[in-house]
């Protein structure tokens, strides 16, 4: 009791509400002078401060609570929206607290520019950096073509070629060495057949990276892959390709144009393989027939189509064949063959010869082929009928105008021409005396004894 008065001291001088809220009920339940209504409120006024404090600890535990909803909310949103967090953060998500279930605008959350930034490193990510080895006609047609297609293009080259480049959008490198550290994902080799050896043979690959993509688009097949199996370090990836169209066939669309192409050699990894469909991709974008074939079968097929192709076209340009006013569907056919292949360089065509081991065989075909159609036009050819249908045309001829051979020429003694029957010789066949012709004046046209009543035989 004489402890409970002397806590009741200090609160004398307090007003009697304060002080009976400050005052503990244990020390007015133990005062002696504490009336029995006054323990009594002072403990109804204590249970309802401890009320009181506990409505407001529960309060802040739940906004506490909230708060780590939102954030787990905001954060689960932006790993959604980044793919790279999401696998690695999925299993630590599930050990947060219970993520809130109420729509929430994620736009409201993300930059104003967010959508294009991640359609940009999407369209990023599909984009190739392609170098061009060999800046002439066929490696301006294919850059070209790359830079609408959206890709980035490098090129290298013996010749200057900045300005030509430079209106393409393609950066130009003179050295071969600052074009391999700009690092391309693919290095295209668009030289000559002929200058292909050499040129890889001083190519710095070393500078290139480790698992680069090398692809050639020669018009044959075997021997470049050959030559990169050989030459390129075993971690390059190796693919073949033969667009079978150039700058003059292709100048518009490529739309049903065949590309052949023959994965050599390409690595496991998914990012290899995906590299090698982006590039197949272009040109299956821009609506070529995409023909995979290996690069044997390729130059046996090649020899009998595109090298046949070339050397007809070439003969016909040898030619010199003009357009003429009553042109033909056919003959249109045989200009337009011209028009494509003998515009270009005969190095190209050379190559399809050297470097295609079936060339050789297709062409002693076509020229026996040649033989034997002219051979059958010469054993059809009969001479002595021609003879009569030209001498008797002259000899009616001469008639109307002179009333006889006597008058007009002098007869066969004086004139020398409207033989009889009778004094041809008897003794050799037709095509003797055709064969003779020919050897002799090397072109067929007019008839033996026209050739006798000339210039003196060389027989």
């Amino acid at each position: 009791r004489a402890r409970a008065a002397s806590r009741l001291e200090p609160r004398a001088n307090m007003p009697p509400a304060l002080a009976l809220a400050a005052t503990p009920a244990r020390a007015l339940a133990t005062s002696s002078t504490a009336p029995r209504g006054t323990v009594m409120r002072a403990s109804a006024t204590t249970a309802a401060a401890r009320h009181h404090r506990r409505h407001q600890q529960h309060h802040r535990q739940h906004r506490r609570r909230e708060r780590v909803r939102a954030h787990a909310s905001s954060s689960s949103a932006f790993v959604a929206a980044t793919p790279s967090l999401a696998s690695s953060s999925s299993s630590s998500s599930r050990r947060r607290e219970p993520i809130s279930t109420t729509p929430r605008a994620i736009d409201a959350a993300q930059p104003f520019d967010f959508e294009s930034k991640a359609r940009k490193k999407i369209e990023k990510s599909r984009t190739l950096t392609i170098g061009i080895v060999g800046f002439g006609n066929f490696g301006q047609f294919l850059a070209k073509r790359f830079v609408k297609c959206g890709h980035d293009v490098i090129a290298t080259s013996r010749g200057d070629y900045y300005a030509t480049a430079s209106e393409l959008g393609v950066a130009y490198y003179r050295d071969p060495d600052d074009f391999c550290e700009a690092h391309p994902d693919v290095v295209i080799f668009a030289t000559s057949i002929l200058s292909t050896e050499t040129t890889i043979n001083a190519f710095p690959t070393q500078r290139l990276r480790r698992n680069t993509l090398v692809c050639d688009v020669l018009s044959v097949k075997q021997f470049p892959k050959q030559l990169f199996l050989t030459k390129l370090p075993e971690n390059f990836d190796i693919v073949c390709l033969h667009p079978m169209f150039g700058p003059d066939s292709g100048k518009g669309s490529w739309k049903d144009l065949p590309l052949v192409y023959d994965k050599v050699r390409v690595g496991e990894e998914k990012k290899r393989r995906d590299r090698v469909d982006r590039l197949l991709g272009i040109f299956e974008q821009e609506g070529c027939r995409m023909v995979e074939m290996s690069c044997e079968e390729h130059d046996i097929q090649a020899a009998s189509s595109q090298f046949i192709t070339h050397t007809v076209g070439r003969m016909l340009g040898t030619m010199e064949m003009k357009e003429t006013t009553i042109n033909t569907k056919g003959y249109e056919s045989l200009l337009s063959l011209v028009n494509n292949t003998y515009n270009d360089s005969f190095d190209l065509y050379y190559g399809l010869f050297m470097y295609n081991k079936n060339a050789t065989q297709e062409l002693n075909r076509l020229e026996a082929a040649f033989n034997e159609v002219k051979g059958e036009l010469f054993d059809r050819l009969h001479t002595l009928i021609r003879d009569d249908i030209f001498e008797d045309a002259s000899t009616g001829k001469n008639s109307k105008k002179g009333g006889g051979g006597d008058a007009a020429g002098g007869g066969d003694d004086a004139g020398g021409g409207g033989r009889g029957v009778t004094d041809r010789p008897q003794d050799r066949s037709y095509k003797d005396r055709l064969e003779d012709q020919v050897n002799s004046t090397g072109s067929l046209g007019g008839s033996t004894d026209e050739d006798r009543k000339g210039a003196p035989s060389s027989r």
